[in-house]
This record gives structure tokens, sequence and C-alpha cells, in this order.
């Protein structure tokens, strides 16, 4: 923590100040620059993000004493807090509630040290040592970054949408999947997630639909012709989702049904289903980044083994350059990673002993 407040410590005369910051920077580690009007913080690490890997990269950042600030970005807890049950996180026999999940990291974060600010970043200067980091109306700059913005699913905006996110509407198998064993299920896409998607719910569900506006799949054959080998799946060619429906008279929605237009005459049809999984691709959440952080053509920051990016000092962990397992534990792995990274990083450039 600065000293700087106190001002008991200071030297008398404007001539010795330098040289004040200048020893309280060495024996800190955090430290502030000052000028006539304001100050800029430097920290040790900021980590940009708060879901998973955000959390966990906090957690190990300040077990060893690095002070890191997390800056949550507009969705705090990242795409758990949409989850209302979490069966595949280990430690947890009976599940966890996904928004639950997310506020026990944050505060096992906090516990050890890390600080918080409920901000959105919008931008940051990589040109330069150390970075800077803007959002709202404050800067800090930074000996080293972790990138843990994640990606957001791409929505249909369908009616009954909204109604019934997290209750039928889905965009994880794997993670939710198991909540409708031997139900029916529709899965929306034509390419190799959605052949992944439907060929997994195939061995949990009586019945599922793959619905595709073409008369063929964008997939890969091995992924294509897997489905289309399944007795258990049926191919709706040349259809789109048009609304979700159900009851909503409980304490609870619950989806049975989806209306389905051709793209060939626009006639509408509704099948009995008990879900419908989006799986039409990510976004990654990487637009805030400039050109010197580089992306593949998603928008998926490129990593090295150690989750470094193109720039040093600049790590990045979870979905963000993920774009094959999406998991919450591959997540926080990931997160981890970057932590211990982090700290080999800023005491091979010398700025921890």
């Amino acid at each position: 923590m600065s000293r700087m407040g106190d001002s008991t410590l200071a030297p008398e005369g404007g001539s010795l100040l330098a040289q004040w910051v200048s020893n309280i920077m060495e024996e800190t580690g955090t430290i502030e620059i000052m000028s006539e009007n304001n100050q800029t913080e430097i920290r040790n690490a900021v980590i940009i993000g708060s879901g998973p890997a955000g959390w966990t990269a906090g957690i190990y950042l300040s077990r060893a004493n690095l002070s890191p600030l997390v800056i949550t970005g507009a969705e705090i807890g990242g795409q758990l807090t949409t989850t209302t049950d979490i069966e595949n996180f280990p430690g947890f026999p009976e599940g966890k509630d996904g928004p639950e999940l997310m506020a026990d990291m944050e505060k096992q974060a906090k516990r050890y040290g890390t600080e918080v600010e409920y901000s959105v970043v919008e931008s940051v200067d990589f040109s330069k040592k150390p970075f800077e980091v803007k959002y709202g109306d404050k800067t800090v700059k930074a000996h080293s970054i972790i990138i843990c913005t994640g990606a957001s699913p791409r929505m249909l905006g369908i009616k009954g949408q909204d109604t019934f996110w997290g209750r039928g509407v889905h965009t994880c198998a794997v993670c939710d999947g198991g909540f409708y064993r031997n139900k029916v299920a529709a899965v929306i896409g034509g390419g190799d997630s959605a052949m992944e998607e439907a060929s997994y719910l195939a061995q949990l569900l009586e019945k599922v639909y793959v619905i595709h506006r073409r008369e063929e799949f964008r997939a890969s054959k091995i992924m294509a012709d897997r489905v289309l080998r399944n007795k258990k799946i049926e191919v709706l060619w040349n259809s789109v989702a048009e609304e979700v429906t159900g009851d909503t008279s409980g304490k609870f929605p619950k989806m049975t049904g989806l209306k389905i237009k051709s793209t060939t005459d626009d006639s509408i049809r509704e099948i009995a289903a008990d879900a419908i999984f989006y799986a039409i691709g990510h976004i990654p959440n990487s637009k805030f980044l400039s050109d010197d952080i580089k992306k593949n053509e998603e928008g998926y920051v490129i990593v090295n083994d150690s989750q470094e990016t193109s720039v040093e000092g600049v790590y990045a962990a979870g979905d963000i350059h993920d774009h094959t397992y999406r998991q919450a534990i591959t997540a926080a792995g990931y997160g981890c990673k970057a932590a211990l990274e982090v700290e080999r990083y800023l005491g091979r450039v010398g700025v921890i002993g």
C-alpha cells in the first residue's frame, strides 16, 4: 500500500519529493506517478474481465502478494451468471448455481487482496510500457495485463428467446444438455459446432432436431455424416426457428415447443421440444483491443503456450482465446496458467524481486 497520504513520511522541501516518491516505488511495487492535477497508479497486474478466468487469475496473483486489479466489465461474472445450475464444475456433487459460483470466486479473490473496479475498459495502450488502461473516467498503468473478456454466443433474437432463456433456450449442450435427459431438443446451426452439439445431445436425449436454413451443411463431411447416420437425429432442412413456445403460468417458464418457418415457401409448423440449443458461433469480446494484439479472422486473441499474446507482458485466458472447449473449468485453468506466467514475467523483467 502506498504511504503517500501520510504527511509525516514526506521530506520537507519540494526538491526532495522526487527522491521520496522513487523510494516508495522501490519499496511497494505498486505505485503512483504524480502530476500537478492527477495521479495515475501503476499496478503490477491488471485483469480485464470477471468470469472464471479473471477471478482465478486474481486469486493466484493476490496470493502471490502482487495486488492485482480486476476491472469487471459490464457482465460481472461472465456467461455463468446466466446459468441456473452447473453440474460439471468439480467440488459440487449437488451442482452449483452459476451466479453463486461467480460470487464465491469474487469473494475468494478479494479475500487475498484482489482489488475490483466495477467498470468497463474502453481502451488499452499497448504501444508503451507500462501499459495504459482507460475505463470510465479513470486511467491505470500496469506492468502486465491479463485479458479475460470471454466470448458472447451469437443469438437469433427470436420471439420467446428471452422468456425461456435458461429454461429451455441454451447455448451449450455440454453445459446444459444433462437437464433434458430422455427429452426432445433442437439444435440450430449447420457447422461443425452444431454437429458436435447434436451428436452429444443424441447420447442423452430421446430425439434431437437439427434445424438448418440451407439444404446442405457447412460442416466437415465426417461431422455431417455422423449426424446424418444417427437414428435419434432428424434434420429439418431449409428451415429457421421463428418462436419459442411454452408454459409461463408456473413459478418458472417451461419451454414446450418451437415454431419453424420454411425458407422455401414460408410455411410455419410447430414441433414439440423441451429445449433449443444455439450453435451458430460465438463473438469474442475483443473489439476494444488495438491491432497490437494479434487476433485470428474471427477475432479470437492468439496466444502461445504460456498464454502470452503478441505483446510481451500481455496475456489472455479463457474464451477470449479458447474457441474449442469453452468450459468454466478450462477457463479457470487458463486463468491460473496466465497468472503464474505473469508472476514469472514480472520477476524476469525486474518489477518484483
